[in-house]
This record gives C-alpha cells, sequence and structure tokens, in this order.
C-alpha cells in the first residue's frame, strides 16, 4: 500500500480520532486537581500524554508531513472548543437556571490558560514530532525506545515549561511554579516509559498492516508547511 492511500485508511482515521478525543477531553478535565504520589497534578495527565504516544505512532509510520496536518488539526479543535466554552458560559441563562456557577467553574476557561494551553501544545507537540523524525534517521530505524522517550523528554518539556509558566507566572511563588514544572515533567516522561512496551506493539501491528515504514529523508521540518509530498 503506498503512502497516499494509507493515509486515508480506516487504521489512520481510527488513530486520528483517538488523538483528537484524547487532546479535547484533556483540555475539559484538566481545571480537576488529583493527588498521585504525593503530587498534586491536574487529571488531564492521565489522558494527555497518550496524545505524545500517538504523536510517536503517526511519526514512526506516517512520517512527519502527515502528522503536521494532524498537530494542525488539533490546534484548530482546541482553539474552536476553548471559543466555543467561553462563549456558552458568557451567554445569558434564565433566572430558573441555578447551574450557572458549577458550569463555569467547570467549563469556563480564562484568556490566559487558553493561549498557554495552545501555545504549549502546539510547540510540545511539534517537538516531539521532529525529534523522533531526526532521530529515526540517525538510528536507521532500529531502538524505537530511544525515539519515542527521546522524543517525549524534549516535546514535554516544552509543553510543560510553556503551560505552567504562561498560566501561573505572577500569580505562584517561583519554589511552586518549579515544584509543578517538575512534578508534570516527570509523570509524563514516566507515563510514557512505562508504556513503551505497548507503544512497540502498537507502531508493530500497524507497519504490518498498513505495509508502511516512512523515513523522513529530505523532508522540511518548518511547521508552517502544511500538505505532504
Amino acid at each position: 500500500m503506498n503512502k497516499d492511500k494509507a493515509s486515508y485508511s480506516f487504521v489512520f482515521l481510527v488513530l486520528f480520532s483517538i488523538f483528537l478525543a484524547c487532546l479535547l477531553i484533556s483540555n475539559i478535565i484538566a481545571g480537576k486537581l488529583i493527588l498521585v504520589f504525593g503530587m498534586v497534578l491536574p487529571s488531564a495527565v492521565i489522558l494527555f500524554p497518550i496524545t505524545y504516544i500517538l504523536g510517536d505512532v503517526f511519526t514512526e509510520v506516517y512520517g512527519y508531513e502527515k502528522t503536521r496536518s494532524i498537530i494542525w488539526i488539533g490546534f484548530a479543535a482546541n482553539m474552536l472548543m476553548s471559543m466555543i466554552f467561553m462563549i456558552a458560559v458568557a451567554l445569558p441563562y434564565p433566572g430558573f437556571f441555578k447551574d450557572q456557577s458549577a458550569y463555569a467553574t467547570v467549563l469556563g476557561l480564562t484568556p490566559r490558560i487558553v493561549l498557554a494551553s495552545l501555545i504549549a501544545y502546539w510547540a510540545g507537540e511539534f517537538a516531539n514530532s521532529i525529534s523522533l523524525s531526526i532521530l529515526k534517521k540517525l538510528t536507521k530505524g532500529k531502538f524505537l525506545w530511544v525515539r519515542t522517550i527521546g522524543s517525549t523528554v524534549v516535546g514535554q518539556s516544552l509543553d510543560t515549561v510553556l503551560f505552567i509558566s504562561i498560566s501561573f507566572a505572577g500569580n505562584v511563588p517561583l519554589s511552586v511554579l518549579l515544584q509543578m514544572m517538575a512534578a508534570q515533567y516527570l509523570f509524563k516522561v514516566a507515563y510514557e516509559a512505562v508504556l513503551t512496551p505497548f507503544t512497540y506493539k502498537v507502531v508493530g501491528y500497524i507497519k504490518r498492516i498498513e505495509g508502511i515504514d516512512t523515513f523522513d529523508h529530505g523532508v522540511e521540518y518548518n511547521p508552517f508547511k502544511l500538505g505532504a509530498k
């Protein structure tokens, strides 16, 4: 099967749907804080790292150019969802509707949080995909674990630092800010490492049924150059 046909295969569409669902759900549940091994984390950490794992799968199997389009679609969907949430909260409501405050608490997003989420997602996902693509060429397609964990180390560092600093800088002490960054970063990287055997199985399975193993030779890593060869 050639790469163009595979791009629109059933498997590709299923993976893309899961990626988009995980991305949007993560942003919806991010406001709930949870306690994990003594660390206070947003509940999105139980799901958001899956977007990075799927990003690894997309880049590893289908290549950076296809993944670039997926990242941009996810960015647009995230922006649209955030705008609709803010509009829905701001719209007038009837007097008998008693749940406005609860609704606003769960779905109300401040412009600062929206900006932080979009910038962190964009930078982190592209850093993850580009890193994996380059590492695949350097390792000649061997040592998948080096690529998946290595790209996550790069991508999640940008995502975590950008999101927390943009969201909370000036509102919490610097020591707390650094603790939040360290806790989230370590958890996300550990999450990826623990799921590496699962990633191996998924990548191997998809490569077999799609008949694809893309190496990004001659690819331009410009995030703004949409489309593929």
